[in-house]
């Protein structure tokens, strides 16, 4: 053991990159929109909130989007929410919709 300490896991060139589960493109933290799962606010439906995160404080694992139709619309059709934010219930999107319909 030469007794270096590397805090630091990834390398400059990737450090604050992000992966679009719409398009699947690498991108900067501050192009892309984090959305997180939350559960629904009535106890009896078994739908799942999905929130944007706008300030990247909420808890939980989150997922990452380009704020654009195109990028949602392929997320949506690949069914990359559920797989991204590891839930298997019904999501309700329209938080996202409606941030990425207002970003544009």
């Amino acid at each position: 053991m030469t007794g270096h300490l590397r805090t630091d896991r990834q390398s400059p060139s990737h450090a604050g990159r992000r992966t679009c589960v719409g398009c699947r493109r690498r991108d900067d933290r501050s192009a892309l929109l984090r959305v997180v799962a939350r559960a629904a606010q009535e106890p009896d439906t078994a739908t799942v909130a999905v929130v944007p995160d706008v300030e990247e404080r909420r808890p939980g694992r989150g997922a990452w989007i380009h704020p654009t139709a195109d990028c949602f619309e392929q997320a949506v059709r690949r069914r990359a929410f559920g797989r991204a934010l590891r839930v298997s219930a019904p999501l309700d999107l329209s938080a996202v919709r409606g941030e990425v319909g207002s970003s544009q």
